[in-house]
Parts: C-alpha cells; structure tokens; sequence
C-alpha cells in the first residue's frame, strides 16, 4: 500500500483561476510567456521583426492574479509596464482563452538586456501575471479581433489578434517542441504596441473581443 507523503512543512495551495460557467477551477502548472508577437511591439521595444523571431519566457504558477483583484506595484522597481495579451489555456477541452496582463519591470528587464542576462527580475515576480476567467474553447476558438488596454479610462494599447506574428496554433507548436505542455499551462502569447508605466492607483482595464474585461487596481507597494 502506497503510504501518505508527509512534507516538512505545509504544502502551498496550488494556483487557480476561474472558469466561466462552471465551479471548478482550472489549475495551473506552468505560465509561458510569448515576447515579439507583434511586429509593433517589437519594434518599439528595438528589435527587428523580420529578424528577430518571437522568444519564450516564464512566469511561477502563483504569479497569477484574479479579475478584480488589487496588485502591489513590486519592489526593486521604478518603471513597472503594462502588456495587455490574449492567454491560452490547455487542458480545458483542447484550450480556453482567458485576457491578462503581462506585467514587467521594464528597467530590470532592460538591465538585463544590456548584460545578456535572463529576464527572470524583470519578468516573474510575484503578482505579475493578472488574469480573466477562462472561457472554454467550445465557444469559438479566437483568431481575430480587438484587443485593448486602458489605464484610468485612457486607451493605451489597442490591435487585433490577426496581427499576431505567430498565430495560436503556431505558438502551440513551437512551444511543443520545447517543453511537454500539459493540462494547466497558461501561455501569454504576446503584447501590441503601446506599453507604457504604472502607477500605485491606476485602474487597468484589459480585454479581448468575445473574453470577459480584466480589472484591477494598482496599490502602493514597498519600493526597495
């Protein structure tokens, strides 16, 4: 008989997010992050598009942060960025769609760069991953639409989803090649133009055509 694992010390509680219209909760795994997949974006942010294919990245499972709730502006920062994007999920039925926020410390970020360093500082802190109900793919799969950011009511980014460098189906691909995805990963599959700082009492709206809105509030935090 298999015994009963017993831990040093009380084992987290694992990362979840709602799903639409049902009372389970989608459990996560893994968080992927898609960088590049907008030819905008990655020229605003100094790279060549048609040279520089999109990157992946990662976020911890329990960065994420619910619809609505308020998010600590992070330490060790003083240049923290928006990034509205379209999140897959696998496992529900083949995949969901839910919105999220792609949060960055843009300067960090940009250290890093400089160096050739990873991005994890400016990427995988905690609470950087805010994130919508996910509506399950029976509802349609999303290959077009709009997709937008405001902060305090003023739009900031604003595309379609048809501008993705790297559709759905391709980042799925790709990514496959690279890890073994599994029921519970998230993958963030990249940000338009127009990112731009955060401050503490923003109120930032993300949403996608056919997802629910993404709210939240930015709170002051401990700057370090």
């Amino acid at each position: 008989m298999p015994t009963l694992t017993e831990f040093a010390f009380s084992a987290p509680q694992i990362p979840s997010v709602e799903i639409t219209g049902i009372a389970q909760r989608f459990p996560v795994h893994r968080i992927y992050r898609v960088g590049r997949n907008y030819a905008e974006h990655a020229r605003e942010m100094g790279s060549d598009p048609k040279l520089e294919p999109p990157v992946f990245f990662t976020k911890p499972a329990d960065a994420v942060v619910a619809n609505g709730a308020r998010v600590p502006y992070p330490p060790r920062t003083e240049n923290l960025h928006h990034e509205v994007e379209l999140v897959v999920a696998i496992g529900i039925a083949g995949r969901g769609y839910a919105v999220g926020n792609d949060l960055t410390r843009r300067d960090l970020q940009s250290a890093a760069k400089k160096k050739g360093l990873p991005w994890d500082t400016g990427k995988a802190f905690d609470a950087s991953a805010p994130i919508s109900a996910i509506r399950p793919a029976a509802a349609g799969h999303l290959e077009r639409g709009r997709i937008w950011l405001s902060v305090n009511g003023e739009i900031r980014q604003q595309s379609d989803l048809s501008e993705m460098i790297w559709s759905v189906p391709e980042v799925i691909a790709e990514l496959s090649t690279l890890f073994e995805l599994k029921p519970g990963d998230l993958i963030y599959t990249g940000t338009p133009a127009g990112v731009g700082p955060l401050e503490a009492g923003d109120r930032i709206e993300c949403g996608v055509e056919g997802l629910e809105t993404l709210r939240n509030t930015m709170t002051a935090g401990v700057r370090k």
